[in-house]
């Protein structure tokens, strides 16, 4: 049986439990359990730290993991990024208090605390900043330097309205675009059955999150126009009505274009307009 590494706490263990379950696994758990087994689909789904999947995988301990890119770049195992799955977003990015004036050409030689060392430690290596002190912490990176333990900062920024509560700017362009990854312990493995058919249902699941189904009545007179507006992926399906001057469309369209699409559609004449989700497609 496969066997693959998911978060256990935290946001990415919850986004990577419901993508999961889309696709049609079986992975929740009653309790703490450490394993749990879809035998239906002959893969073990082990919970572990995020931070230690990336080395799990790497050492051939586990087949597949998710965890996210940072993590995954900074634990310096020997993996591969199969496929990018769409959530936990972040950038990896230096910060310095507002009013400093600091910009990362200025960072050589200061403290700069970080919960990525070697990520870090890369970069300043990259942009030939020396004399740079690394402050590795585990958490609360942001206050560390109103405690005085740094000068900066290279953390892992979301919103940023952590940082802005601290009183913290990022500088200069992200260092890493993060999000959350499925990695593996060779790139052939992503060429195996087993693992050709997790990728589909993933990509199933992922595309799907990305269009849905817009049906509604339109009048014959209009179809053409209708046709234009929801093109759907090869054509959109036409199917005639009891009312032989009206005929029912249906066709796939862009998620985030729902509400335009549908004003388009009303004001050309379209009635019934009905958009519904779409849980997994493959095209």
């Amino acid at each position: 049986m496969l066997k693959m590494a998911i978060p256990n706490k935290g946001a990415l263990s919850e986004d990577a439990a419901v993508l999961l379950r889309e696709a049609g696994y079986r992975c929740a758990r009653s309790g703490r359990e450490l394993v749990v087994s879809d035998r239906e689909n002959e893969i073990d789904f082990v919970f572990l730290r995020p931070r230690d999947i990336a080395l799990y995988v790497g050492n051939g301990i586990l087949d597949l993991g998710i965890t996210g890119r940072d993590l995954e770049q900074d634990s310096g195992a020997d993996v591969r990024e199969i496929m990018a799955l769409e959530f936990g977003r972040s950038r990896f990015c230096f910060a310095v208090p507002k009013d400093s004036n600091l910009t990362v050409e200025k960072l050589a030689g200061l403290r700069i605390a970080t919960s990525y060392p070697e990520l870090l430690r890369r970069n300043l290596e990259s942009r030939g900043l020396k004399g740079c002190r690394i402050v590795r912490l585990d958490g609360a990176v942001e206050i560390s330097i109103r405690l005085g333990v740094a000068d900066a900062i290279a953390d892992v920024v979301e919103s940023g309205a952590t940082l802005k509560e601290a009183g913290l700017v990022t500088i200069g362009d992200p260092m890493l675009q993060s999000e959350a990854v499925l990695i593996g312990r060779s790139a052939e493995l992503a060429e195996t059955p087993e693992v050709r058919r997790i990728l589909g249902r993933l990509k199933g699941v992922l595309l799907a999150r990305t269009y849905a189904m817009m049906e509604y009545d339109v009048p014959r007179t209009q179809l053409e126009v209708a046709c234009r507006i929801t093109p759907g992926i090869e054509s959109p399906t036409v199917a005639p009505l009891s009312n032989p001057d009206w005929v029912s469309v249906k066709a796939m369209v862009v998620r985030r274009e729902c509400n335009r699409i549908m004003d388009e559609l009303y004001d050309i004449g379209a009635r019934g307009v009905i958009v519904a989700d779409i849980r997994s497609c493959r095209l």
